[in-house]
């Protein structure tokens, strides 16, 4: 199988309550996740894509595995996800994260917990300068025999969109 991606980050200019330009990862030439990110003066939020036959990985994957293996060997662990806000806004707390579904195989003492599907990440977050923000990124997405790391940088606007964003439907990270 063909080792080869490429991640295509498209920056652009942004209009007040406009979600950054997607930040798209490839494999071959197929499309396999895409994120999305933007600050409502209240939240930076995370909008995560995953395609058809692709995860991803929650923020806690790591401490969740290790829970369920109560000081037990494994085969491995794959990698969180990992978020840094920047360049005029501050997270306050901890983030929160869709409730992410259970990938594991506890027969391999193998435990991992992630996405399909669409996503959410989102932290409450300041203005702390006059930016512009950027979100960056760090996570993985697999598909059935191929994993892919993920790197990305997303430019988020400081002009509040007042949009509504309704964390009560995501969980806190552990």
């Amino acid at each position: 199988m063909k080792t080869f991606f490429a991640i295509a980050v498209f920056a652009s200019v942004l209009s007040a309550g406009e979600w950054s330009t997607p930040s798209e990862v490839f494999h071959d030439d197929k499309r396999c996740v895409s994120y999305r990110a933007r600050w409502n003066g209240e939240y930076v939020i995370v909008e995560v894509s995953v395609d058809p036959g692709w995860h991803t990985f929650a923020m806690d994957n790591k401490a969740r595995h290790e829970a369920m293996l109560k000081g037990k060997p494994s085969l491995g662990v794959e990698k969180d996800t990992t978020i840094a806000v920047s360049g005029g806004l501050a997270v306050e707390g901890k983030w929160l994260q869709t409730n992410p579904q259970d990938f594991s195989k506890p027969e391999l003492r193998w435990f991992t917990y992630g996405f399909e599907g669409k996503a959410y990440f989102a932290a409450k977050a300041q203005k702390t300068g006059a930016g512009p923000a950027q979100v960056h990124l760090k996570a993985q997405a697999c598909a059935k025999e191929i994993c892919k790391n993920i790197d990305v940088t997303m430019p988020v606007t400081l002009a509040a969109d007042s949009v509504a964003f309704d964390a009560g439907s995501l969980q806190p990270v552990r």
